[in-house]
């Protein structure tokens, strides 16, 4: 992968999106419309990492914009998150076939990007959306369901993981402890 040193050139998210979207390491970008590189506060405190994009995603080049995102975005309102206040990106900046989970070498291609972005946007709290979040960000091992709500520490940023909102739809089950684990990221952007 000659061309990942050229990521510590990039000086800005501009600079690291267009690098994105000449890649073609994986294999993903062939079969997608165009690469969903992430949106938001570019000086945001607080970033949400999903796992990829999803048909809707893929079709408008945003993330979070498919019926997971609708639910996300009710949750961010309830909780008094303003979407357009916070960071939102994906492990995987390419749509995998049938929506399926990122597999590890194609997640592994795109995560060198997810790292150059928070260290430029440089956010006190990172939210992990679901397990492919949680292993990259926290430990390679972890699982959602067994640590979520917990507060992780890396090089100086918080780190929570929570349920995807996809698991949500499929588990309304879950709702009650991601209002719990929104309860608590909210107290976690007040304390500085």
């Amino acid at each position: 992968m000659d061309w990942l040193p050229e990521l510590d050139h990039c000086n800005n998210l501009q600079e690291l999106k267009e690098l994105c979207l000449q890649c073609r390491s994986c294999g993903l970008r062939e079969n997608v419309k165009g690469v969903v590189f992430g949106e938001g506060n570019e000086n945001s405190d607080l970033m949400f990492v999903g796992e990829a994009p999803g048909a809707e995603e893929d079709r408008l080049g945003r993330p979070f914009v498919g019926a997971a995102g609708k639910l996300l975005d009710r949750i961010f309102g309830a909780a008094g998150i303003v979407r357009e206040d916070v960071y939102i990106t994906n492990i995987a900046k390419c749509r995998p076939p049938g929506n399926r989970v990122p597999k590890k070498e194609e997640a592994e291609s795109c995560f060198p990007y997810l790292v150059r972005q928070i260290e430029l946007i440089q956010p006190r709290l990172i939210v992990c959306l679901g397990t492919l979040a949680t292993q990259f960000l926290v430990h390679r091992e972890a699982r959602v369901t067994a640590v979520r709500g917990q507060v992780f520490e890396k090089g100086g940023i918080k780190i929570i993981p929570t349920y995807h909102p996809a698991a949500l739809l499929r588990d309304p089950n879950k709702k009650k402890a991601v209002w719990q684990d929104f309860k608590k990221i909210k107290e976690l952007c007040k304390t500085k």
